[in-house]
């Protein structure tokens, strides 16, 4: 058995289902250029209300809320969008999901890639938005080898340094320790599969980095032709663009996140571009269009 691997061998097991599995994870499919692209479903987190609306005027937001069916207080449960680019030769995530070790809600990406008849192994990029754990702890198996083993990964360089550096566990908080700890020693056993770029940089062909911090330090949105890949930069769909400037309790510095989505919110429909947003509704895949002073996100579906 030397040249046959635990993953193989799990890949195998799991594979034995996969007809009996209904196809929900596809949530949108998009053609743009000689992109396919595809959002898929990865579960759903479940938060409390303070962790995003916490900082918010109470009064700012019950009618926000109202407007979307949220009821004061009740837990938030946004989807987890994670982007599947195919073309030019290339299998591109945009992140990696939460793997099976954040919340039991999460982790389905693996489901969706086998519903579309992706294995891991055929996925050529990862490109990492940034490092929470809804976005980079799906990067390893459960056996803590590279679930993207073929795959060449990719993050900003602040963002893996913040990460990587030793000291960021004594700075971040006592809520988010366990943030800290848990990409330190993924991006420790991934090592060398991960490569820099900088904002500007052009990460694959026909991908352009955007230094979009706030949410993380070294947050990335990433422009695909006329589309913007948001990851957390916008992290919701109802206050993120009816009240964009607010502080939101799952930013770690909320006053320049707040600037970094007005900024994203004013170059989106300036450009008339197509979003897609990490957790938003129905795939992610929209527009934002400008409502009352602010913005409301317009579904593509």
């Amino acid at each position: 058995m030397s040249g046959i691997t635990r993953r193989m061998l799990m890949t195998g097991v799991a594979g034995l289902g996969a007809a009996a599995v209904m196809p929900r994870w596809l949530h949108a499919s998009v053609q743009l250029g000689d992109w396919q692209i595809d959002t898929l479903s990865d579960g759903n987190l479940v938060l409390p209300a303070d962790f995003i609306l916490g900082p918010m005027p109470a009064e700012e937001v019950a009618p926000i809320l109202a407007r979307h069916g949220l009821a004061a207080g009740e837990p938030l449960t946004p989807p987890c969008n994670v982007t599947l680019l195919r073309g030019q030769g290339r299998t591109v995530l945009f992140d990696a999901g939460s793997g099976l070790a954040f919340q039991p809600s999460v982790g389905e990406l693996p489901d969706a890639l086998d519903a579309l008849g992706v294995d891991p192994g055929d996925v050529t990029d990862v490109v990492f938005t940034h490092a929470h754990p809804d976005h980079l702890w799906g990067a390893l198996d459960d056996f803590d080898e590279a679930m993207f083993y073929n795959a060449r990964h990719y993050m900003g360089a602040g963002e893996l340094d913040y990460w990587r550096d030793p000291e960021t566990v004594n700075t971040i908080g006592t809520a988010r320790q366990a943030f800290v700890i848990g990409a330190a020693r993924r991006l420790e056993i991934l090592g060398d599969m991960v490569e820099r770029f900088e904002h500007g940089d052009e990460v694959l062909p026909g991908v352009t980095a955007v230094l979009t911090p706030g949410h993380t330090p070294g947050h990335m949105a990433f422009a695909v032709g006329n589309m913007m890949i948001l990851g957390d930069a916008i992290g919701n769909h109802h206050v993120g663009f009816e009240a964009p400037g607010l502080p939101s309790g799952s930013d770690q510095d909320q006053a320049l996140a707040a600037e970094t989505r007005l900024a994203l919110l004013d170059r989106i429909v300036a450009d008339d571009m197509t979003l897609i947003g990490f957790h938003l509704p129905g795939g992610g895949i929209g527009r934002a269009e400008r409502m009352d002073g602010a913005y409301r996100f317009v579904p593509e579906i």
